[in-house]
């Protein structure tokens, strides 16, 4: 579009960046400027005109777009209401999407994304969890002096096959170096907890000198409160004596005094990414590969790496009881051999276990009504003790049939089958 004016001066709309000009220039003149015309001419949309007519100035430099970009429809996925996994922290959406997607950025890169995307970042302010805290003054304990016990409790998890169960797990861990074990138990027996801090003494190679607790029923009788000291149990008084240590119960409702354990328990919530996605033996094997994860993780707090610095804090431990001491406080490990039909027996009944482990040599433990088979130190499977003497997991038994059966067209349909067959025979026994 040419303009010719009474002093002999010609201006011509080339592109886009002329439209300021030739606005001041129209109105200067009084005239009506053609924006469908010009539109025309610059082969773009009538928006674009007035967008530019009004000042709008293009960045120079280009916008690059985001390496995460890539995942955005997998992010809407499992923060959609949808989802059965729920994701606390960014941080923990952050390790789910590097363990299973290949996301390959730093967490600050990602927390920066997320931040900036509003429909990400309602899910976490929405959800976010907030619990009040006790100012309280940080202190340090050194190598070998004490290590805080406690449980994430009654944690909701919906397995693979959508069994809904109340897992508990045990912590304990070492205040200088942080290093830590943890444990998952559907129960929070003194049983099971004398086992689990027996074992975590022998991965630590000693015993700290003094305990640091709660008052959770299994330590204390009478909680310690600010006019009385409580009452420790008579049978973790006896579990202290033989392993030489202290306990220092907390007062009630002072959970900061074991700060140590409390502030690192949010770890734990990274479950609950995982709902729906593992039977219980799939997640005990999570919880430990977390445990190793962490352990193995540079500690904000010290500035140290807690299985490097168990070095240092190994030495200073006290020594562990004798072997006959730690061996009454195991729970029982019988080794039983796999039979045929993928099954263990227990007291007249039989369980089932993975196909892969017929032939071979596993151990049991029983505790809480429940029947745990390891392989070494892996727990493979989980049974409720039953009168029924026949016990199968439906996929041990779908396996062991497609040993048996390698060409059957619908092993899955024969299996179910076979198995509502089977419950029916022993239903009256």
């Amino acid at each position: 579009m040419y303009i010719q004016l009474a002093i002999e001066t010609e201006f011509e709309v080339k592109k886009l960046s002329d439209l300021p000009k030739f606005k001041t220039l129209m109105e200067n003149l009084k005239m009506k400027i053609n924006k469908s015309e010009l539109a025309r001419k610059l082969d773009v949309d009538r928006r674009t005109i007035d967008k530019y007519l009004n000042g709008f100035t293009p960045s120079k430099t280009k916008k690059k777009g985001s390496q995460i970009d890539e995942f955005y429809e997998v992010i809407s996925l499992l923060l959609s209401v949808e989802s059965k996994q729920v994701f606390y922290y960014k941080r923990i959406l952050w390790q789910y999407l590097k363990d299973n997607h290949g996301l390959k950025c730093g967490q600050s890169t990602f927390r920066a994304y997320i931040q900036r995307t509003p429909e990400f970042n309602a899910y976490f302010k929405e959800g976010k969890r907030t619990v009040p805290l006790e100012s309280s003054a940080r202190f340090e304990t050194p190598p070998g002096e004490q290590a805080q016990l406690d449980w994430k409790e009654n944690l909701p998890y919906e397995t693979k096959d959508g069994e809904v169960v109340y897992i508990n797990v045990a912590v304990l861990l070492l205040s200088y170096s942080r290093f830590r074990a943890f444990h998952l138990s559907i129960s929070k027996s003194q049983a099971v907890l004398f086992s689990f801090m027996n074992d975590a003494f022998e991965t630590f190679g000693g015993v700290p000198k003094v305990i640091v607790t709660d008052n959770m029923k299994t330590v204390m009788d009478d909680s310690r409160t600010r006019y009385s000291k409580g009452k420790v149990n008579a049978k973790f008084a006896q579990f202290a004596q033989d392993y030489g240590f202290k306990v220092h119960p907390c007062i009630a409702g002072k959970p900061n005094t074991k700060g140590k354990v409390e502030a690192p328990m949010k770890y734990l919530d990274e479950i609950h990414a995982y709902q729906g996605k593992f039977n219980l033996e799939e997640l005990h094997q999570f919880v430990q590969k977390l445990c190793e994860r962490i352990n193995q993780s540079f500690h904000q707090g010290t500035h140290k790496i807690p299985v490097f610095a168990l070095k240092q804090e190994k030495n200073l431990l006290l020594p562990l009881p004798r072997k006959q001491i730690r061996d009454s406080y195991q729970i029982n490990h019988t080794l039983v051999k796999v039979n045929p039909s993928n099954m263990v027996p227990y007291k007249g009944k039989h369980y089932s276990v993975p196909a892969k482990y017929q032939g071979k040599t596993v151990g049991l433990q029983t505790y809480d009504d429940q029947l745990y088979v390891y392989d070494n130190t892996e727990l493979l499977v989980q049974h409720p003790i039953s009168q029924s003497p026949l016990n199968y997991k439906p996929v041990h038994y779908q396996e062991s049939l497609g040993q048996a059966l390698p060409d059957y067209p619908n092993i899955e349909e024969l299996a179910k089958g076979n198995l509502a067959a089977i419950g029916e025979v022993y239903k009256h026994d």
